[in-house]
């Protein structure tokens, strides 16, 4: 049996959100599969570590996706192209983009549907190509499969989806979130003072401006040497961040380090005071376990997800209310009581979320039509 996975976003030292959840459960459900040909599909050079077994061949399909007119290039045409080549029996879409062209089982993963609650957020080319095709390939999916019951049941519903057709797979903790790390890094990024983190892309959502409006806040309230690190990539960085930057009495106390590697990740975290990750829309929310798992506290918000994975291990405010949101980074410094019981509740918490039991689950529904 032959299937094809389109493992685009699986990009070595790039592993955001879909990239770390391809590169966990991918790695996994060959192992599980060793008489199954799996056909990895890239849209670039691709690091031999992701050929995880013997059973596992990648293929590059040019030209790079980095534009919605190459998307539809590349699933409509590339892709039925290989699909044919390789006898496909089963194509598994990692990224919620799959194609029209060819009549062959299909399981979609659609990690969120942020774009359409949000689609300003987004450039306009790319927002009319998200609500245009993704509805068609979720009607398409022989079986669909995200990441929280908060996704499935927006999916549904928006699509009018039949739920029985929607699987939730969450997220999982990689091994090397922990909290016992020895190795310090203060100096390095905060000339040894404590500090807040955010982990995620400087998207629109992740609302950066008002988290950096009630950091300054904070500070202006509370007499105190504590940093905020925002680590990510500032691909999506838009005037009203740089605005919010700019207009900060304490500026010189938020360090953009950039994306780092999960090694650095895992000692930032871990040395954080909390994790400040007050989105106004995730499908799930992978920093809030990672965190946890290390035993920093978390400050997430009331919306989409978030209490979903969240539960009562953290502090949970409104995205909006930037008072609420430096109030809970008061709560974090000054309640000795309560940040003990947040790292206590937090590392309980982690502990449900597992790549091991998730992998299992996405194998469950492969095996499906291994047995068809």
């Amino acid at each position: 049996m032959n299937i094809a996975i389109n493992t685009r976003l699986l990009i070595e030292n790039e592993l955001e959100g879909i990239g770390r959840f391809s590169y966990e459960i991918v790695k996994r459900i060959v192992k599980k599969h060793p008489d199954i040909n799996f056909h990895l599909i890239f849209d670039r050079p691709y690091s031999k570590k992701f050929i995880f077994s013997k059973n596992v061949k990648g293929h590059i399909i040019s030209p790079k996706t980095r534009h919605p007119i190459i998307w539809y290039y590349w699933f409509e045409f590339q892709i039925p192209k290989f699909l044919k080549k390789i006898n496909a029996n089963l194509f598994i879409s990692l990224d919620g983009f799959l194609t029209s062209k060819l009549n062959i089982p299909k399981i979609n993963v659609v990690h969120d549907i942020n774009f359409e609650h949000r689609p300003k957020d987004l450039p306009f080319l790319y927002q009319k190509y998200y609500r245009h095709f993704i509805p068609r390939y979720c009607k398409l999916s022989n079986d669909i499969i995200t990441v929280s019951n908060f996704s499935k049941n927006d999916i549904s519903e928006k699509y009018k989806i039949p739920k029985n057709k929607i699987h939730v797979v969450y997220n999982g903790v990689s091994k090397v979130f922990s909290d016992d790390n020895p190795q310090e890094i203060k100096r390095k990024y905060t000339e040894g003072n404590d500090y807040f983190i955010f982990v995620g892309s400087l998207h629109k959502r992740k609302n950066i401006s008002r988290m950096l409006k009630a950091f300054d806040l904070f500070k202006k309230q509370n007499k105190s040497k504590i940093k905020f690190l925002i680590v990510g990539k500032k691909r999506w960085w838009s005037n009203e961040m740089e605005n919010s930057y700019k207009n900060m009495t304490h500026k010189e106390d938020v360090i953009f380090t950039g994306y780092v590697n999960e090694i650095v990740l895992n000692i930032l975290l871990k040395e954080a005071k909390c994790l400040c990750f007050v989105s106004l829309f995730e499908g799930f929310g992978l920093p809030i376990i990672e965190a946890m798992k290390c035993g920093t506290p978390v400050i997430t918000s009331n919306v989409s997800s978030m209490p979903e994975i969240c539960g009562n291990s953290g502090l949970i405010v409104d995205p909006m209310n930037i008072s609420e949101i430096a109030n809970a980074m008061e709560n974090i410094i000054n309640n000795k009581e309560l940040y003990q019981k947040l790292i206590q509740d937090g590392k309980k918490r982690s502990k449900m979320f597992d790549w091991e039991k998730s992998a299992n689950i996405f194998s469950e529904i492969i095996e499906r039509y291994i047995e068809n």
